[in-house]
């Protein structure tokens, strides 16, 4: 039985205060003096747009920020990856990008360690909202592939 069949009601609402929460006061919303990469992306059927930047020294991910304009989803999911990544290795960040993906593919165990990213789950049932939430993870995995 999963989270949402036991407390429907109260989680859901939980996930969508979290969603709401991270659109209305986004963290790490902003730009890097000096980054080592930079990735603008945008989602022409809603009219979706990240621009993400990474400070990566060391192999690790110092310094994540964004900016963007969009639905309440994709700029929630980019407040929540953006948050998340910091301080992750590179490895850890490419974990990151396959267990959301499997997450928004349906598959709420793959979200259970992925802290507030956990509140998107829900988004897997929708298919058009998924590309909204996909849009920040997709432009991390283009920085992570640049730096390679």
């Amino acid at each position: 039985m999963s989270l949402e069949s036991a407390y429907p009601v109260k989680l859901n609402d939980l996930y969508r205060d979290v969603i709401m929460d991270h659109y209305r006061r986004p963290r790490n919303k902003g730009t890097l003096e000096e980054p080592s990469v930079s990735i603008d992306l945008n989602n022409p059927v809603c009219g979706d747009e990240i621009s993400l930047q990474l400070l990566v020294r060391d192999g690790r991910i110092e310094k994540a920020r964004f900016m963007g304009r969009g639905c309440s989803i994709s700029q929630a999911s980019a407040s929540m990856m953006a948050q998340q990544v910091e301080g992750k290795t590179l490895a850890e960040a490419e974990e990151m990008i396959a267990r959301f993906k499997q997450m928004m593919r349906g598959d709420e165990k793959a979200g259970e360690t992925l802290g507030d990213l956990i509140a998107l789950h829900g988004v897997s049932k929708f298919p058009v909202r998924v590309k909204c939430a996909l849009l920040s993870w997709e432009a991390l995995e283009r920085s992570l592939e640049q730096l390679r």
